[in-house]
Formats: C-alpha cells, sequence, structure tokens
C-alpha cells in the first residue's frame, strides 16, 4: 500500500486486509493503521457506527479555541492554502490536542458532503469517537499521519483521504493542536502531504514568531530592572525561557517545577541551585545564591525519576531528590529511551540501544548524539559504558491504562514487542503503577521484568 503523498499517484482503490487482534501488521498494511484498527477492535468500535460524533456547544468552542492559542495562524494558512476564487478540492481543518475540530475552511461543496459524516467546527474526531482517521491519529501519536479511502475505520468514511500533522508549541516542545487537510479520495492530489506539512510549519513558525515577540517585550521589561541588582540574576517567561541574565551564563530556558513556582520563594533550580524566585509580569526574577555547576547541583543520591508516559502525546519526567524537585518534557526520542534504560537497570550499549530503536546496531552515532543532549538535563542520573541510569535512583514508569498508547508514535521495534507484551500481559512497567499493569520493582534488574533480552529485538543481548 503506498502513502499519500510520499510520491506517486494513490490507487483507485486500496485493498486493506487489516490484521486480526493480537496479530502484527500483513501483506503491505502500514504498521500505524494495523495498530489503530486492532486498537478498535479492542475497544469494540463498531465500523457500522452512525456519522455523528459527539459536539462541541458555542460556549466550549469558544473556550478551546482561546486555550489553544492558534487563531493566530489561522489568516498565514488561509493566505497561503485559498487563493481568492480558488476551488481547491480541499478541507483544511485545524484541531486541538483532544482532536476537537475548531476551525474549518474550504470549498462549500466540501463542505456540504464532510457535514453529512458529522464532520465540522465542534466535532470530536478522535480514533475512539470516530476510528481510524489522520486527526485522531495524530493527536494520538503527535505524528504526521496519512489515512486514505479504505484505511479508515468507520465505513462511512472511505471515500475522503486525509493527511494530519502535528502542530508543537514551541515554548514547551508540547502538542499545540493538528492541521489536516482532507480530500475526495478519488480526487486525492500526491502533494497532498508534502502540503499539509509545509501547512503546519508554517503555523509552527508563526507561533514561534509570537514567542519571540513576547520574550523581547518581557526583555523591555528585565533589562532595567537587573541593571538594579549587584549579583547574578535572570528573568525568565512563563514556560522558563531566558529573557535577559546578568552575572550568570543564562542557559536557554529553566527547568521549571511540575507545579510552578506558585507565590515565589527560595527553590532549588537545576544548573543553578538554590535561587531566590519572585513573580514577574509573564514570567519569573531568578536569583541563585551561588552559580553552582550542573554536575554539583543535579546530583543522584536519593533520586526518584518518574517517566509519565500516560499521557499519549505528552510525555513528561519527574525528578525528585535531596536538592529538590523539577519535571521536564523529553523528544519523543528521548522517551524511547529513557523507557529502554528504566527497563534495562544493568544498562545497554550504543549498539543495543541502536538496534532495539532503528533494527540497526551500526547506528551508534545517532544514539550517542541523543544520549548526549539527554544527560544535559539528568546530569550525573545518567551513567556510561554501558549506558545506563543511575543504580542508587528509584525508577517509575507511569503506563497509560491502554498499552497501545505507549508511544504511540514510536515505530521502534522494541516498543512495538512492548506493547504486544503489555496487551497479553507477560511485561510489567518498572515502579508503583504502570499505567494498570502489574508492577515491578523500580529498582530491579531487567531480569525482574522476564528474559533480559525480551524487549530487545531478534539477535539482541541485553
Amino acid at each position: 500500500m503506498r502513502r499519500v503523498g510520499g510520491g506517486g499517484t494513490p490507487p483507485a482503490r486500496v485493498r486493506a486486509r487489516v490484521p486480526e487482534q493480537g496479530q502484527g501488521p500483513q501483506n503491505g498494511v502500514r504498521p500505524e493503521i494495523g495498530d489503530s484498527w486492532a486498537r478498535l477492535r479492542r475497544l469494540g468500535l463498531d465500523p457500522e457506527r452512525g456519522p455523528e460524533p459527539p459536539r462541541l456547544g458555542l460556549g466550549e468552542l469558544e473556550e478551546a479555541r482561546r486555550a489553544t492559542g492558534l487563531e493566530q495562524v489561522l489568516p498565514l494558512l488561509r493566505s497561503a492554502l485559498f487563493l481568492p476564487g480558488d476551488t481547491t478540492p480541499v478541507v483544511l481543518t485545524v484541531s486541538d490536542p483532544k482532536a476537537r475540530v475548531l476551525w474549518w475552511d474550504g470549498e462549500r461543496r466540501l463542505k456540504r458532503d464532510a457535514d453529512s459524516i458529522g464532520f465540522g467546527a465542534g466535532a470530536l474526531w478522535s480514533e475512539d469517537e470516530v476510528g481510524t482517521n489522520g486527526i485522531g491519529l495524530a493527536s494520538r501519536t503527535a505524528r504526521a499521519s496519512t489515512v486514505h479511502a479504505v484505511e479508515h475505520y468507520l465505513r462511512s468514511h472511505r471515500s475522503w483521504s486525509c493527511v494530519a500533522v502535528p502542530v508543537r508549541d514551541p515554548r514547551t516542545g508540547r502538542l499545540a493542536g493538528v492541521v489536516n487537510l482532507s480530500s475526495p479520495a478519488a480526487e486525492s492530489h500526491p502533494l497532498l502531504r508534502q502540503l499539509t506539512l509545509t501547512a503546519a510549519r508554517l503555523a509552527e513558525t508563526e507561533l514561534r514568531a509570537g514567542h519571540l515577540e513576547a520574550l523581547h517585550r518581557l526583555r523591555t521589561v528585565a533589562v532595567p530592572l537587573l541593571a538594579r541588582f549587584g549579583g547574578p540574576a535572570l528573568v525568565v517567561d512563563g514556560a522558563g525561557w531566558t529573557a535577559a541574565a546578568t552575572g550568570v551564563p543564562g542557559p536557554p530556558r529553566l527547568a521549571l517545577p511540575p507545579d510552578s513556582w506558585g507565590a515565589g520563594g527560595v527553590h532549588w533550580v537545576p544548573t543553578l541551585g538554590e535561587c531566590a524566585v519572585e513573580p514577574l509580569a509573564d514570567g519569573w526574577l531568578v536569583r541563585p545564591a551561588a552559580p553552582r555547576p550542573a554536575e554539583v547541583a543535579e546530583r543522584a543520591e536519593s533520586a526518584v525519576l518518574e517517566l509519565d508516559l500516560r499521557r499519549p502525546n505528552g510525555p513528561e519526567l519527574r525528578v525528585r531528590g535531596s536538592a529538590g524537585a523539577w519535571s521536564h518534557s523529553p523528544t519523543p526520542r528521548h522517551a524511547e529511551l529513557l523507557l529502554l534504560l528504566a527497563l534495562h537497570r544493568d544498562g545497554l550499549s550504543a549498539a543495543q540501544l541502536a538496534e532495539a530503536l532503528f533494527a540497526d546496531p551500526a547506528r551508534t552515532v545517532t544514539v550517542r548524539a541523543e544520549l548526549s543532549r539527554l544527560r544535559r538535563h539528568l546530569g550525573a542520573l545518567l551513567e556510561a559504558r554501558p549506558y545506563r541510569l543511575a543504580a542508587c535512583a528509584e525508577v517509575t514508569v507511569l503506563g497509560p491504562d491502554d498499552p497501545y498508547d505507549l508511544l504511540p508514535g514510536s515505530d521502534a521495534p522494541t516498543v512495538r514487542l512492548l506493547r504486544a507484551d503489555l496487551v497479553r500481559g507477560t511485561r510489567r512497567l518498572p515502579g508503583r503503577g504502570g499505567g494498570g499493569q502489574p508492577s515491578a520493582s523500580s529498582s530491579a534488574n531487567s531480569s525482574s521484568l522476564g528474559s533480559s533480552s525480551a524487549a530487545l529485538p531478534s539477535g539482541t543481548r541485553a
């Protein structure tokens, strides 16, 4: 089966043979489609379900629109995609991270056809409600998703093709929403995927410009304020991005604690140590007691690491220790690495991690580069030769209720095997919770979770 927009015209008819529950992808069905159908069968969703999904009321819709901050990107998207008098056969939608359609635009006839299946502003277009679709997949996996014709789970949607691309908030790195282009399957253009990717990047560029403008406004307030202090100080915005600094090398961004800094006071800050923190308009004034290098501040003794994977598109790492507490939103690749290291406390070599992630043990340069970036956040908690989390640290992985939602955007062989093992109940996540899965000792070696090599591809040893 060929991807829409991947080069070449999509076939007029695509024969979808989706695997039965518990089986892997077969006969050319893309893994993300096969996994989605298997998940929906497990949930008991009827493919003949009617066309009316839940909808937000007008008040709820306006509130959801304000919460995303995406309204500022709409004029740019509309001007880039629709020329005056143009009848391009596509429908543009912008949805929030919950797959709720917030805005839509396009040719009038197509909007009328889309409305006949319940599609439109306010509609909840998640996988759980309307089956496999671009918006639902992109919202759950935080990855660009193409769903063509019969790849849709609901029969009523199979006359459409759609491409959906996540838009990330430049301040936090988290999912801000999803840009989607839909068109009739018979008219779907091979460049639809590239067009949607470009639209999403335009949206992120606009958001980034807005963030830089907000940082500039904060800087105009911060510079004269910092000039009055004799010691080191810096001003950061509400997401931790540095607007101005004096007397201390200002990191691009500070890791804020899980619940922010409240009303201020004295707090421990990674890379800076103990700091006096005061609220400022749209940000914080941070004054370190004394500059302290990261390797001292981020010490590992008595540390508790909690990798929270319960939200499919929002992994979070929380660290508590004798020096304080902080949180970090890891990238998808870093979340995969943290999960592997949490499962294999004895450690893994770069080649073993490369095979686990890419089914290619030769890709060690990529793995080492990612681990180097990850060490900037973990410091002494990440050890090498082999790569492992510090033995004195207690590690917990919080998983989702549905194993199919464990890092759903990951196509790493080991992660896909782990999902299947969790469904069968043959493996467990380390720590206290494990998202409803039986727990295992967080300090245990990987052998306590079954065979040490069970989570690695065939031919790899832990």
